[in-house]
């Protein structure tokens, strides 16, 4: 072959052994010795936070550490270790879409729009949106926030929510941006906002957390209707069956209503003050036919 063509072919093949690596799927990249790569939010009580010691806790990081056993036992790797990757409400998706992680494990919406850029699983939690406002507020409902500043956290499917709502029923909100979910909860402490509004379930976690938990109420009908679940890569199915087949086994051994109990209906810290949210009729009926497909 003359040298110029044999160059060529030798550098089409790198490239395409490069391609090849790239587009490994994670159980081919574990089973050679890489490392389960999960990525968790550190203030989405009680779906993912950092305990007391900084490591990463909560009801969803719990279901990943069963979904990474379900990988170890695929795999054949015993000593596969999980690397925990840090992100915020508003690097998630990109987090996972990228390839810079492996499952996102936190309290994610499932939905049409993100279904373009990245996978879920079968929904840990339904939730909807609600508001939280002082005590002392007399608001009860969104009609109520007329003329009033709304505060959202940019990025989240609640943001859309109010917009669209305020759109459509010219309520006049005024619509203010946090960057995260503690800062609004400040926001309404301190009179800068009148409400907060994002999933009820963090909401109530919130007004938990704080010195005052009576100080902060929850109020509204849903606004949102949201099935939550862990998010993984888009085009690699042998993954997503691994997740899905676990979640599945946690949900009909009902091995997964005791994890449910720790975070939702205990204590839990750093309040050790308990939520007392049982699992929703919603839920109950969700998991009696568990499937990635939601309606919402």
């Amino acid at each position: 072959m003359h040298p110029v063509r044999l160059w060529r072919a030798l550098l089409g093949a790198a490239a395409l052994c490069c391609a090849v690596a790239a587009h490994a799927g994670a159980l081919e990249r574990i089973a050679a010795g890489g490392k389960l790569l999960v990525a968790y939010r550190s203030d989405a009580v009680p779906f993912a936070f950092k305990d007391a010691a900084g490591r990463p806790a909560g009801y969803a990081v719990e279901l990943c550490q069963h979904v990474a056993d379900a990988v170890r036992r695929k795999t054949g790797r015993k000593d596969m270790d999980i690397t925990y990757v840090p992100v915020t409400v508003g690097t998630r998706i990109e987090t996972i879409a990228q390839g810079h992680a492996d499952l996102e494990c936190g309290s994610t919406t499932n939905n049409a729009e993100r279904r373009q850029t990245v996978a879920f699983t079968i929904p840990h939690f339904i939730t909807g949106t609600r508001l939280l406002v002082k005590a002392s507020s007399p608001i009860e409902r969104i009609e109520d926030m007329a003329g009033r500043r709304l505060v959202t956290t940019r990025g989240t499917t609640a943001q859309r929510a109010a917009q669209q709502l305020n759109r459509e029923r010219a309520l006049q909100l005024v619509l203010v941006e946090s960057a995260d979910d503690p800062h609004a909860v400040e926001m309404v402490e301190k009179g800068e906002a009148d409400a907060f509004a994002t999933d009820d379930v963090l909401l109530y976690a919130f007004a938990a957390e704080r010195p005052d938990p009576k100080a902060l109420k929850v109020v509204g009908k849903f606004m949102t209707a949201e099935a939550l679940a862990i998010v993984l890569p888009k085009g690699d199915p042998e993954f997503k069956k691994v997740v899905d087949d676990e979640m599945r086994r946690l949900i009909t051994s009902r091995d997964i209503y005791p994890i449910y109990d720790r975070w939702f209906t205990q204590p839990i810290p750093p309040s050790n003050r308990a939520l007392n949210l049982p699992v929703s009729y919603l839920l109950r009926e969700f998991w009696k036919y568990p499937s990635d497909q939601v309606p919402f």
